[in-house]
């Protein structure tokens, strides 16, 4: 009996140690694919619907426009993204991975959008992953309808996310969207970025352990899908170098270093390509002091495929300039640590008190403990956005505000304000003295969701499903993705080039808190059609929401036209006058919204898909809009010789215009009467502010602050088990839509 219980005992430690060898080989695991659009075409009636209803939107306001307003997404990931993927896990409260065929059916039927764009990450792709979304995108294309009457536009593209340890090598992220779908028209391979994001997910420097599945067994199945996805894309050779795009094997990674090797690059393909960069204000990943100037340097800024920017996303927005910085540069070229102002906080700065304060608890002497808090500073300042690595043991909450700007309108987490869309459209490049160089942006706004969710800011429901909020399910996890250390009462120097942390070598616990549901893209065009849209996005005739479907017009009213006559110009245009520009502004603010879904999202999708994509909350407009109160007009003059200040170059807002209480919308008109005697070029834009509505993470630390109106103590709105999964985390915000700028040129220039 003893023998036959050992023998047994043997062949069951036998078994598990095969199991786990084999685990550790990497045998198990799955690869998943794009998927295919199960529902059909959105009824033609309903979309006519939408068209009337804009139309007679814009009847109210006595205007005759020629051209449809469309909403779209241009920035969604799916699970072939290795973030998204992360973020899908069961132990990071996810729900399971999301393919490209989900987005098609959230923008039909969950979101109702008239385009959308895939965007995963170039860096997470392979071979196998960008056949299968070519075949996915072009399927939703196909059961949209007629290709010149579409319930839907799919997009063809990717993310270039680069990432640099320096201000000097970072450029950040851009989408590339492609305007074919035809065979010929298409890259091989979509372009990755190469550099920290490369080498954390290609080269090895982030490690996912073999043993991960183990850690949540009864789900391990999902955990070794993640594994092998890790092992595919590791699996792929780079591409040989000095070969032109077209002629490179397609079983390859293509990468380009910089900006100006992605435009180079997609110019060798000859296809129709716009580039539009995202997130330059993110602190999450951006080193401090990066600032706009150097992306418009020769060939790091190509006029014509780069012609718009992203001002907003779920990461928050990205408009405003400020002039205070998180880390100053000293005599010597090194960071240093500014002190903090009335209207900011620097990081750097608050490790520094942080320091002192366990120091002196320690009942060290006081000059001892200010020596230290100094060093404290110093060592943040050098390390980048590792920075709160200096600090060991802390916790988020320790971290106060700083960081953060007080006085933004949603803003991006740790905000770099050197890479505010403000800041790019005030600075010129002077290479070429006679002929200063200047971005000449269209602004869109976006989602960047990472579930397959287009559009994602139709109703202020589920934070952690219609956000980029994420974090471990529970202690155990958390400690194991944060292992605890030792509070410590002096600072610690940080290699910035250790990756071996991932995410824990940033600051995605406290980003997490600010996160929402993302923006629109809203495009002026004569069509629904594909080439329509694109026309659309090309001319800059779009604009961009925090989320809610408002109906914007902004035009110049002089423009000159044939025959010595005026012309009104949209958004978007270039005009050269002698006199002064006269403007006119019609915005009318969108529905609110009924609860549930409207039939023909019944109708097309079972209720389990319905729950598990929309969590049946779909975009359901009621008959009634919201208020638009105001118009804000921002007026930016910019540089014309190097060095001018940027901060007296941007008067935001320069005229507030109030709106009458009146749902069917407001119209402004204004001019520039300073704009003939200052002679110099101009750049408008304006903003439709809509009354207050609650919103998912409008307050993201939710301040307690004393009476000098300091924060002194905040209950963030966490990713992770620590803030209730049903909680929205919601505060009054006054949701809003951005122009894009109206350039005007001095005619004596």
């Amino acid at each position: 009996m003893l023998r036959t219980v050992a023998a047994l005992l043997a062949l069951a430690i036998l078994g598990v140690g095969l199991y786990l060898a084999a685990a550790a080989l990497g045998l198990f695991g799955s690869l998943g694919g794009a998927g295919s659009p199960a529902a059909p075409r959105v009824p033609q009636e309903v979309v006519r619907e939408r068209e009337r209803e804009r139309l007679r939107a814009a009847a109210a306001l006595t205007t005759a426009p020629v051209k449809q307003v469309l909403f779209g997404d241009l920035h969604v990931h799916t699970t072939f993204s290795s973030d998204a993927f992360l973020w899908s896990l069961p132990m990071m409260q996810g729900e399971g991975v999301h393919p490209v065929s989900d987005a098609c059916d959230f923008a039909r039927f969950c979101s109702a959008l008239d385009f959308w764009s895939i965007n995963d990450h170039a860096e997470a792709s392979t071979p196998r992953k960008w056949r299968e979304t070519i075949r996915s995108i072009r399927e939703c294309n196909a059961v949209s309808g007629d290709p010149a009457d579409p319930d839907v536009v799919a997009y063809l593209g990717w993310e270039w996310s680069q990432v640099g340890r320096t201000p000097e090598d970072h450029y950040g992220h851009k989408n590339v969207i492609l305007r074919d779908l035809e065979d010929g028209r298409i890259p091989t391979r979509p372009i990755g970025a190469g550099g920290m994001a490369t080498d954390g997910l290609r080269g090895g420097a982030v490690e996912v352990p073999w043993y991960l599945p183990f850690l949540d067994f009864p789900q391990r199945d999902i955990y070794f899908n993640f594994l092998a996805f890790l092992r595919e894309l590791r699996e792929v050779p780079d591409c040989p170098q000095g070969v032109p795009a077209p002629e490179l094997p397609a079983d390859c990674y293509e990468s380009a270093a910089t900006p100006a090797e992605l435009f180079a690059k997609l110019r060798e393909w000859r296809l129709a390509s716009l580039v539009i960069p995202h997130g330059n204000t993110w602190g999450f990943y951006s080193p401090p002091g990066i600032t706009w100037d150097k992306q418009l340097a020769g060939p790091q800024h190509d006029p014509e495929q780069q012609v718009l920017v992203e001002i907003m996303s779920g990461h928050g927005n990205s408009e405003e300039y400020r002039s205070w910085r998180a880390v100053r540069s000293g005599p010597d070229g090194r960071p240093l640590c500014p002190e903090p102002t009335a209207d900011y906080l620097p990081s750097c700065w608050r490790a520094g008190e942080i320091i002192r304060e366990r120091c002196l608890a320690e009942g060290t002497e006081e000059p001892e403990c200010e020596a230290r808090a100094a060093e404290a500073r110093r060592l943040y300042a050098e390390s980048g956005v590792a920075g709160h690595r200096v600090v060991r043991g802390e916790s988020a909450t320790e971290w106060l505000d700083a960081g953060q700007c007080r006085d933004c309108f949603r803003p991006s987490f740790n905000y770099r304000p050197g890479g505010s869309t403000q800041y790019a459209l005030a600075i010129s490049n002077f290479d070429d003295p006679g002929s200063p160089r200047r971005f000449r942006f269209g602004v869109i706004a976006s989602s960047d969701n990472h579930r397959a969710r287009p559009g994602t800011g139709y109703k202020e429901v589920h934070r952690l499903g219609n956000t980029e909020a994420a974090g471990p399910r529970d202690e155990r996890i958390f400690r194991f993705l944060y292992p605890p250390e030792e509070p410590l009462s002096r600072a610690v120097p940080v290699d910035v080039t250790d990756l071996s942390r991932g995410f824990a070598s940033l600051e995605a616990e406290r980003q997490s808190a600010f996160f929402t549901t993302g923006g629109l893209a809203a495009v002026h065009a004569t069509g629904r059609s594909r080439e329509a849209i694109w026309e659309a996005l090309e001319r800059r005739e779009v604009y961009g929401t925090s989320g809610e479907r408002i109906l914007l017009w902004f035009h110049l009213l002089n423009a000159p036209g044939p025959g010595g006559l005026y012309r009104a110009a949209p958004m978007g245009s270039e005009v050269r006058l002698s006199e002064a520009p006269r403007f006119e502004v019609r915005a009318v603010g969108s529905f609110r919204q009924r609860p549930g879904c409207p039939e023909e999202s019944l109708e097309a999708l079972s209720a389990e898909a319905l729950e598990r994509l929309c969590y049946g909350e779909c975009y359901h407009p009621s008959d009634e809009r919201k208020l638009i109160t105001r118009i804000e007009v921002v007026r930016i003059r910019p540089q014309q010789r190097p060095g001018e200040p940027v901060g007296t170059l941007i008067e935001d807002p320069w005229k507030v215009l109030p709106c009458p209480p009146d749902p069917a919308g407001c119209v402004v008109r204004f001019r520039d009467e300073e704009f003939e005697a200052a002679g110099r070029d101009t750049v408008y834009y304006v903003r439709a502010i809509e009354e207050p509505t609650p919103t998912i993470n409008a307050d993201p630390l939710r301040c307690t602050y004393d009476e000098q109106g300091r924060c002194i103590a905040v209950d963030p709105c966490f990713g992770d088990y620590r803030t209730a999964a049903d909680d929205d985390c919601t505060s009054p915000t006054e949701e809003r839509a951005w122009s894009s700028p109206i350039f005007v040129d001095a005619a004596a220039s």
